[in-house]
């Protein structure tokens, strides 16, 4: 039987009305009185009510694509290209900063503390110099509204199953957020993994349904396009022979729109062969899309071509024989950054001209280029200069007394090479 993509009829949204979110917090840190950080960004935002959609169904059959061979990319080894010239961007904090006490957290990138496995971060839109995220944590389900001035509060509540890497692991807004206050959230339930909607005060809805769910490998990702239409990377749910089969949803890149229709044809599948996904990111433009994967014998950065039309991802832009577990991602143009778990760190792969990876990634946050924060889940860009990272030490890592927190992370220059 093929999986339901979706049982709702279409966006029958309707805008919100209500009180402030911000005046009712969970918990409130003392306001940031300076930024030791120089960022110029934007990303407050007063949320408020909730949204009512159709419950009526609207379910597709999908016919099946090619058999896939999915491909693993060797470790390219390249020429030590040039980068192009970028503006000088603010500088990471260096200085040394105390030790947590507690929830409270001396360093002023941490805007909020006391979470479990922040696994999933969407930044929300707005103006001023507060910026504000819904934080998803992989093992509760909370989906927490934080924000650079230390507010937290429960935004929502989703009933998932931790087990086999699963959870809830992956959050995006919808395209029309401003209008429909919908949030998208890949979990794994009891049953199956799915893609589900939500808004405030609301119970969640199917969109993208029977995503296989196995002992591992049920991980995946969302990415909300700049073209209106949402991305899933989905895992294989420990069977690597499901991510090359084309009438299963696992181990795959699907496109679908807001009701968990294909975009295009019969078939949401446009790419396979992903084992455990970690992250999905894109230009600002949508014209060059990221996903990154963690294979049975090494991690991989994957462009996802535009035109796959199901068939197997392209050899991968950059391979890591060590597995530090890559995770969430963020194209900033000139460089491609990706948040490890195991490798605790950001990897930032410099970009040529033409888009593809032009040298070995520099590694910063790891303590010595940088603050190191331990193991880190999600990262989300939310302006042009800073990204939203979530750590998950407490998941298998050595967690200090104010984890799991969510990170502001300041983008650097590229500088076209690793460390020494």
């Amino acid at each position: 039987m093929a999986p339901i993509l979706s049982d709702l009829a279409g966006p029958a949204y309707s805008r919100l009305t209500g009180g402030d979110l911000r005046s009712s917090t969970v918990r409130t840190r003392p306001q940031r009185r300076s930024w030791p950080l120089a960022i110029a960004v934007s990303g407050v935002l007063v949320l408020s009510g909730c949204a009512d959609f159709g419950d009526e169904a609207a379910g597709e059959k999908w016919s099946a694509a090619p058999e896939l061979t999915p491909e693993q990319g060797p470790q390219p080894e390249l020429p030590e290209a040039a980068t192009p010239e970028v503006p000088s961007a603010p500088q990471q904090q260096q200085t040394e900063v105390p030790p947590p006490e507690g929830c409270k957290d001396f360093d002023e990138a941490v805007i909020a503390t006391c979470l479990d496995t922040v696994s999933a971060v969407a930044p929300l839109p707005g103006s001023g110099q507060v910026i504000s995220a819904l934080a998803g944590e992989r093992k509760s389900g909370r989906v927490m509204l934080v924000d650079s001035e230390g507010k937290e509060q429960e935004f929502a509540k989703l009933d998932v199953d931790a087990s086999g890497g699963g959870g809830l692991t992956g959050l995006a807004l919808s395209p029309t957020y401003s209008e429909d206050r919908l949030v998208y959230a890949y979990i794994t339930t009891a049953q199956d993994n799915r893609v589900v909607r939500f808004a405030q005060g609301q119970p969640p809805k199917p969109v993208v349904t029977g995503i296989p769910k196995g002992s591992s490998g049920n991980a995946g990702a969302l990415l909300a396009t700049a073209d209106g239409s949402l991305l899933v990377a989905t895992g294989d749910a420990g069977d690597p022979a499901q991510a090359r089969q084309p009438r299963t949803l696992a181990g795959k890149v699907l496109q679908v729109n807001g009701t968990g229709d294909p975009v295009e044809g019969d078939s949401p599948v446009l790419a396979s062969g992903l084992t455990q996904p970690g992250g999905l990111c894109q230009t600002a433009d949508g014209a060059r899309t990221w996903v990154t994967d963690r294979g049975g014998d090494k991690d991989a950065l994957y462009q996802v071509p535009e035109d796959a039309d199901g068939g197997a991802l392209p050899a991968a832009a950059w391979t890591w024989p060590d597995k530090p577990g890559v995770a969430g991602c963020t194209d900033w143009a000139d460089s491609v950054a990706v948040a490890t778990e195991s490798g605790a760190n950001v990897q930032n792969l410099p970009l040529t001209q033409d888009g593809s990876v032009g040298g070995e990634p520099q590694v910063m946050m790891d303590g010595d280029n940088g603050p190191s924060y331990g193991r880190l889940g999600a990262l989300a860009q939310a302006s042009e200069d800073v990204a939203i990272a979530g750590t998950v030490n407490k998941d298998g890592g050595d967690p200090v007394s104010s984890d799991d927190r969510v990170v502001l992370i300041v983008r650097q220059p590229s500088g076209g090479s690793g460390r020494d």
